[in-house]
């Protein structure tokens, strides 16, 4: 089974991306979804988590403030640093269960979507990896918009993953996601054909 990685810098597009995968057929593993289920109350990362850092990171009903404890570690490397020394084996070890039981269903190909795919360093999970590609001050807009942030705060965020340049020369595949959703969706399906062999037509 061909594993490939889906990745990018934060507001780049990832998840748009994968939904037109979705729609072509493939099989998308998300890694936020996996890190959402391993600090579930409960489970080892989450009592390890709240002993670093506090039950001032709970929501009323004891989950993880995940906006609450994004705002203490994108402030401080060595608690960030903390964080994922927590987080990314409990990852880590999801991820590969999930990618055992679609081994066993015969699955051609998965996509395994990360945000931090080469910062974590598990680019060895992978057979090789698609970038969606903006550039810097496209995601410092998108972020201020999305989710409210100040010019600071999206540099910030962006400032703690790799340089979104950088991580654009690692990929096999580059989606361009600077256009519009049409443009980004012509590449996705001109790449998944080139790779799958699968023809798309088009909707409508």
């Amino acid at each position: 089974m061909r594993v490939i990685g889906l990745t990018g810098g934060i507001a780049s597009g990832k998840s748009t991306v994968a939904r037109m995968l979705e729609k072509l057929g493939a099989v998308i593993i998300d890694a936020d979804q996996l890190a959402r289920e391993v600090v579930m109350p409960g489970t080892p990362a989450y009592r390890a988590i709240v002993d670093a850092f506090g039950s001032g990171i709970l929501n009323p009903d004891l989950t993880i403030d995940r906006r609450e404890l994004g705002r203490l570690v994108f402030a401080d490397a060595a608690a960030r640093k903390r964080l994922e020394k927590i987080t990314h084996p409990a990852i880590g070890m999801r991820a590969e269960e999930r990618l055992a039981e679609l081994r066993r269903a015969g699955l051609p190909a998965v996509f395994y979507m990360a945000a931090l795919l080469v910062e974590a360093g598990v680019t060895s999970r992978v057979d090789e990896i698609w970038v969606v590609y903006v550039d810097r001050e496209t995601q410092v807009a998108r972020l201020m918009e999305r989710d409210g942030y100040s010019r600071e705060g999206a540099l910030g965020r962006i400032a703690a993953q790799m340089p979104i340049e950088e991580k654009k020369k690692l990929g096999d595949v580059v989606i361009d996601n600077m256009g519009t959703p049409d443009e980004t969706e012509r590449q996705v399906k001109e790449n998944w054909e080139r790779e799958f062999g699968t023809t798309v037509k088009d909707e409508g």
